[in-house]
């Protein structure tokens, strides 16, 4: 999808009403493990919301629409390894929550191919914080 589209997508009003009425959040977390400084950790979170925000453009619309229009609720939260990450993909796919994982460029700190932060969401908040509810704000 071109910026464009996804522009025009942002600002037109859904056609089909389904919009949540419940609370909606994103949730970003990162890999602890790789002991990114906070600049790094800054920039791979950044990824994870835009590359979800997009994402949710195209699959989930209403979604992106109620996030948007609400205040665009986001947190991080501590994952303890790139295990832990992949434990909580699939966690969430089986709930058909969306998710996004970053992986580094290996340009800076650490390692290239590194999974840094999986993103979840813009998805209802309950549903999101039945995975994470139990991890630590970073």
């Amino acid at each position: 999808m071109s910026l464009r589209s996804f522009i025009h997508r942002l600002s037109a009003p859904i056609s089909s009403g389904l919009r949540p009425k419940e609370p909606v959040k994103m949730v970003c977390i990162v890999n602890t493990s790789l002991k990114m400084g906070k600049g790094k950790i800054a920039a791979q979170v950044g990824h994870a919301a835009v590359s979800a925000t997009l994402k949710a453009g195209e699959k989930t619309p209403e979604l992106l629409d109620a996030w948007l229009s609400s205040g665009q609720k986001k947190v991080c939260l501590k994952a303890v390894d790139s295990e832990h990450l992949l434990e909580l993909e699939k966690a969430a796919i089986n709930q058909g929550i969306l998710s996004v994982k970053i992986h580094d460029a290996g340009h800076t700190q650490i390692p290239k191919g590194s999974l840094t932060v999986l993103a979840l969401g813009p998805e209802i908040e309950e549903s999101v914080n039945s995975l994470t509810g139990e991890l630590k704000l970073l």
